[in-house]
């Protein structure tokens, strides 16, 4: 089935994470589309129900788009840990409690795996794009690796100092930030998006 074709020139970043919203708006900066945040505009921000990251971005996504009648983009992503079950998961920010405390966050990580020796992790992207008229276009992308302590670098946002992908030595907290564009979970979902529903 053919994606629907993205033909408007304002999209709605369905997020109050200004990390997440600065990468999504290096992410569609090629596009010459104007790009407002949930944020900017005053919206609320929904409680996530979901049970996936696929049904929270489509929540986020849906939500931001009836209330402003704008197509909005949305993005839910998390960490998911071998050795925990993927957990956090979906629960990735509420780790870090109500101020959203990634070291926090990081520190009940390392407590929960407690000396394991398994260490697999992966970062998850669910990117949701959302019309008015309630269609969906939904893609799922994913990085592989593991997580390290203590935390290291002081680049990128959330758990990206203790996260190293598969065959580099530095974590995402250390590398060059268009590298992680290049490389990440919200990169290898936005691809996705971007061919089926960006192309030229």
């Amino acid at each position: 089935m053919t994606s629907r074709q993205f033909d408007g020139n304002t999209l709605l970043v369905a997020s109050h994470n200004e990390g997440k919203v600065k990468e999504i708006k290096d992410l569609l900066e090629n596009l010459r589309i104007q790009v407002v945040s949930a944020r900017n505009l005053g919206l609320a921000e929904p409680e996530e129900t979901g049970a996936t990251f696929r049904e929270n971005a489509e929540l986020k996504a849906g939500l931001a788009s009836q209330a402003t009648n704008i197509p909005a983009l949305a993005d839910d992503s998390g960490l998911a840990i071998e050795a925990l079950g993927g957990e956090p998961g979906i629960f990735s920010a509420r780790w870090g409690g109500e101020s959203r405390d990634f070291n926090l966050a990081m520190e009940k990580v390392e407590k929960r795996l407690a000396g394991n020796k398994n260490r697999s992790a992966a970062f998850v992207c669910a990117l949701s794009l959302s019309w008015p008229d309630g269609h969906f276009e939904t893609f799922e992308g994913r990085v592989n690796g593991s997580v390290c302590w203590p935390p290291r670098g002081e680049r990128g946002f959330g758990y990206d100092p203790i996260f190293i992908a598969s065959g580099m030595d530095l974590t995402f907290g250390e590398i060059n930030p268009a590298l992680k564009h290049s490389i990440s979970h919200r990169a290898d979902a936005f691809r996705q998006l971007s061919e089926a529903c960006f192309a030229s």
